[in-house]
């Protein structure tokens, strides 16, 4: 009994020592990490802009409407985030247009991701920093379409002598899980409105339904007119050419073939293009060449913007519409909070309200259309679409004084569906039974082991009815146009932002700035006002101090699953949000 004694002593006392160092350990590494953050907060403001610089817009990774500073604990879990927001872009290039120490831009184009919404909002901010009268040159090893794209539009377009450029228009290759499911033993029960409501079609069935192909050939086609045609002008083509070019399919080209086709000015190597930067500012051509990133541009004083009685709040609502809570998406109630925080502002004349989504939960869009109305009554709401604003994206978007769109963007789809699992197959294949006992006839309702009967489906179809007679009111009466004649063009169908226009559920073409100018125009401030952006975001600190720890999984899970991350939180989210969507395909496909 002694010994035991001394063991348990013993193994408290080394306990309250491992406790003692480990927490020792994890001071010094909090430290460490404070001293790392506070140094790399040094070295940002540290930067010093040169007379004669270049800024160099180096375009790789994902290119998202707004993206957080970093923290220490994305390098320690994930490395730096390959994400750069779109506002840091535009922001870094109207800098360098206005600040006289930038005397170009040096466009540098890798493999990235960005929808063709996002490509057109920054090439129009390229042609607007020509109009200085500055230069811009491009260089890639390999230019992706979607890079050429943004290349286009420059004074000169190099490339290296072994490089490759892609054309190949556009294509949408959805993927079908029937059959597999099916393997499985699970049958997807699906309740919907609208013949083009194609959500659910991968589920159900083996290919695309001809209504589906109808309306995904109307809007590729339209988009890629928009795309072909911003290329041919830039390269002083015709855009019946492009399409020549990409039927001959140029990646696989050699370089004098591009020459040839005059899809680029010149081939060279990097280090040729550097002397050649060299030259157009004015250094010698050993020099270093003074540059800046859109990083670094963060950091360049303009005139500060103070909060006056004449602000216009910028609204971001990006991902998924979710009820409830969570760490990404629009959240309802999170996002109906900050609805109203603007409408009390009596500071904020008119809100711009920036929409990328792809819809979600039907219910969730109906709170933040009601929001938006209170808002409405007040002050004017001018929606900025973005890459989609579509299904659910549109509903809470119906409503707003004025909506703007890229003629790229993908919107309507005005439509609902349920979908729901049986598992019943699942369970005779692994030779599991069921029962139940009930005090009321519908009292199992929704049992995933077993279909729906007759009555059960019949009831569920008169909801999803109900649901999209409710959009269509709501996206008719924000529209100011008869149901009837809306509802020609709901039925769940997607059309491009310029098709939208044609039809009326969109009353302007253009990006942020041609939305933010409306809305100064419609709350009578003239030229005199300032913008500014909500929800704030939150500071490295705050990232790291407030940081919870599903916050902490999805950096690390998105790390690891790279783009396979997006279908993930997809999936999850169907699993936890409610079963009646208003929302179009996670992914439209379109490369």
């Amino acid at each position: 009994m002694k010994d035991f004694f001394k063991m348990m002593l013993a193994s408290a006392l080394g306990f309250i020592i491992a406790s003692f160092i480990f927490s020792f350990i994890s001071m010094l590494i909090m430290f460490a990490m404070m001293g790392s953050m506070m140094s790399s907060f040094g070295k940002q403001e540290s930067f010093v802009l040169q007379n004669n610089s270049v800024l160099n817009l180096k375009f790789e990774g994902t290119i998202q409407e707004r993206v957080a500073e970093s923290d220490p604990f994305t390098e320690l879990i994930g490395g730096v985030s390959s994400s750069v927001g779109l506002n840091d872009i535009i922001g870094a290039i109207r800098k360098a247009k206005n600040n006289d120490k930038i005397k170009g831009i040096y466009l540098d184009t890798r493999i990235f991701a960005a929808s063709n919404a996002t490509l057109a909002e920054i090439r129009q901010e390229l042609e607007d920093f020509k109009e200085s009268g500055k230069f811009i040159v491009a260089y890639s090893d390999n230019y992706m379409q979607n890079g050429y794209y943004l290349a286009s539009v420059a004074d000169k377009v190099a490339i290296n002598p072994e490089g490759m450029l892609d054309i190949h228009g556009l294509a949408s290759t959805p993927i079908f899980y029937k059959d597999a499911l099916q393997k499985l033993g699970v049958e997807m029960q699906l309740f919907k409105v609208g013949t083009y409501k194609s959500f659910a079609e991968p589920y159900t069935q083996t290919e695309m339904s001809p209504a589906n192909k109808e309306q995904v050939r109307s809007y590729i086609n339209d988009i890629w007119a928009f795309v072909k045609n911003d290329m041919a002008k830039g390269r002083n083509m015709e855009p019946a050419q492009i399409d020549s070019i990409a039927n001959q399919f140029p990646m696989l080209k050699k370089t004098d073939f591009l020459l040839a086709q005059n899809l680029v000015d010149t081939v060279v190597y990097e280090t040729e293009m550097k002397n050649y930067l060299r030259e157009l500012i004015g250094i010698e051509s050993d020099a270093k060449i003074p540059s800046a990133t859109i990083s670094d541009m963060k950091s360049v004083k303009t005139q500060i913007i103070k909060k006056s009685t004449n602000s216009i709040a910028l609204l971001y609502a990006s991902g998924d519409i979710i009820s409830g809570t969570g760490s990404s998406g629009i959240q309802d109630k999170y996002m109906v909070n900050e609805i109203e925080k603007l409408r009390q502002d009596n500071d904020i004349k008119a809100v711009v309200f920036r929409i990328n989504s792809g819809g979600g939960s039907a219910y969730a869009s109906e709170q933040i259309w009601k929001a938006i109305s209170d808002l409405k009554e007040e002050k004017p709401v001018v929606v900025s679409m973005g890459d989609v604003a579509a299904s659910g994206g549109y509903y809470i978007a119906a409503n707003a004084d004025k909506i703007v769109a890229q003629p790229t963007t993908v919107t309507g789809s005005i439509g609902i569906f349920g979908m729901f699992p049986n598992f019943s197959g699942t369970l005779d294949k692994l030779g599991i039974d069921t029962d139940v006992v009930k005090t009321n006839e519908f009292s199992d309702f929704g049992n995933i082991s077993r279909a729906f009967n007759a009555q059960e489906a019949a009831m569920m179809q008169s909801y999803v009815d109900n649901g999209y007679d409710l959009f269509l009111t709501r996206c008719a009466d924000g529209r100011g146009m008869p149901k009837d004649s809306l509802a020609k063009y709901a039925q769940g169908r997607v059309w491009t932002g310029n098709q939208a226009k044609e039809i009326g559920l969109v009353d302007e073409l253009g990006g942020i700035d041609e939305a933010i100018r409306i809305a100064a125009d419609l709350a009578n401030l003239g030229k005199s006002y300032a913008v500014f952006e909500y929800p704030r975001m939150k500071s490295p600190f705050e990232e790291i101090f407030n940081k919870n720890k599903e916050e902490l999984a999805a950096k690390a899970l998105k790390s690891y699953l790279g783009e396979s991350y997006n279908m993930f939180m997809f999936l999850k989210n169907i699993k936890d949000q409610d079963y009646i969507q208003a929302r179009i395909p996670y992914d439209l496909n379109i490369n």
